[in-house]
């Protein structure tokens, strides 16, 4: 897998990252700094394992709070921002990180085949929401890539488009957003409550 440009896989700012959950896991987090949300593990991340955010989009989380969680139902919704460092980022908007994806990708597909085994599907709708397929290609670059002895990625940056058309022939969907998922805590310099607005 290819490793040029790494100089640009290092973001060079800070975003802003919301988190839908509890009200009660807001006011813990607020009231603890050594405190941390818990990264999701499963099977059908999109992003592969890591800690969630909708990047610069409070209004987003909260939403997923109150309605889009399909895990489990959360009985008090609420939103906390987080200051982000990405630091060595996989970010799915830049040719370097699409590269290095898809060639994770084939060399995961010529293992299975190898192996006599499917491959994983991405399912759930024409926004593919449950991302087994996608999962498992994230979780195979960070595998490649510790057993090559490169660096380990941080956070991974992905565009998502979501929802139906905006407007009737329109490219742009109704709940496109940028996802961060965080790998390496050391990336969240702060927790804070979003100013509603």
């Amino acid at each position: 897998m290819s490793n040029s440009w790494h100089l640009y896989k290092s973001q060079p700012s800070f975003v802003l990252g919301f988190h839908g959950t509890e009200s009660s896991t807001v006011n813990a987090l607020l009231s603890d700094p050594s405190k941390h949300l818990k990264q999701s593990t499963g099977k059908l991340e999109w992003l592969g394992h890591g800690i969630y955010f909708w990047e610069n989009d409070p209004l987003r989380a909260y939403e997923w709070a109150a309605d889009g969680n399909p895990k489990s139902k959360i009985k008090e919704p609420d939103a906390i921002g987080a200051i982000l460092d990405l630091k060595l980022c996989l970010d799915l908007t830049t040719r370097s990180g699409l590269t290095e994806v898809a060639e994770a990708y084939s060399l995961m597909a010529k293992s299975y085949k190898e192996l006599g085994i499917q491959l994983p599907v991405n399912a759930g709708g024409s926004d593919k929401l449950k991302r087994e397929l996608d999962c498992q290609v994230i979780m195979a670059v960070h595998k490649y890539r510790e057993d090559n002895g490169l660096p380990a990625y941080d956070s991974i940056r992905a565009p998502f488009r979501e929802d139906t058309e905006l407007y009737p022939g329109a490219g742009f969907h109704r709940r496109t957003h940028v996802q961060v998922a965080v790998r390496n805590l050391d990336c969240i310099k702060g927790y804070f409550r979003p100013i509603p607005g």
